[in-house]
């Protein structure tokens, strides 16, 4: 597979493969970045979806909104995108894709409480070595996380798993909050004392 060149899977096809777990097309799908970058953004948008279900939102306006800016992005997101330079040795040519590593950031992103990335952006000359790069995430927060203790723990997560799994120059990590969802109703008590 060409890397930057979509591999021809619809989302619709991810989505049965991830709800059957069956498709004639598994081998390529098990072994192809794109769909795997694609499949962790249709599990992400599962478990957003089962959380609104959940708090009963999913019926207003503004909620539909949200999921509908998601539903638009992720085919964006989880394309191959621009080619990331990496060092080889003699004849190596080792690039990795702009979609794996915001599939990477989201999937710091799932590790922490209180955290749903929505917009995930990588400004920069990242097919130049060592150009500087930012990282632009909007974020959907739960109620009840302290916000500025919520984006630094995201900042540092990022950086630090950019810095592991990347060669990249990553020179800031911008958070911003663009919605806010409802707390759950069996939240633990000791998320009470940063409530905002």
């Amino acid at each position: 597979m060409n890397p930057t060149h979509d591999c021809g899977r619809s989302i619709e096809d991810l989505s049965d493969y991830l709800d059957t777990g069956a498709s004639p097309d598994a081998e390529h799908i098990d072994y192809c970045p794109q769909c795997q970058a694609r499949l962790a953004g249709l599990r992400s948008l599962s478990a957003a979806a089962r959380d609104l279900l959940d708090e009963d939102v999913a019926a207003t306006a503004d909620d539909s909104g949200w999921l509908d800016g998601i539903l638009a992005n992720l085919r964006l997101e989880t394309s191959a995108g621009r080619l990331i330079p990496l060092r080889g040795q003699g004849m190596d040519e080792l690039t990795e894709t702009e979609g794996a590593v915001i599939a990477l950031v989201r999937s710091v992103g799932d590790a922490l409480g209180g955290v749903l990335i929505g917009r995930c952006r990588l400004e920069g000359e990242i097919g130049t070595a060592s150009a500087p790069v930012e990282v632009r995430i909007n974020v959907s927060a739960r109620y009840g996380y302290p916000l500025p203790t919520l984006a630094e723990e995201l900042r540092t997560a990022v950086f630090s798993e950019l810095l592991v799994q990347t060669e990249l120059n990553v020179t800031a990590v911008h958070v911003a909050f663009t919605d806010m969802r409802p707390p759950f109703d069996d939240e633990p008590d000791s998320l009470g004392e940063g409530r905002q």
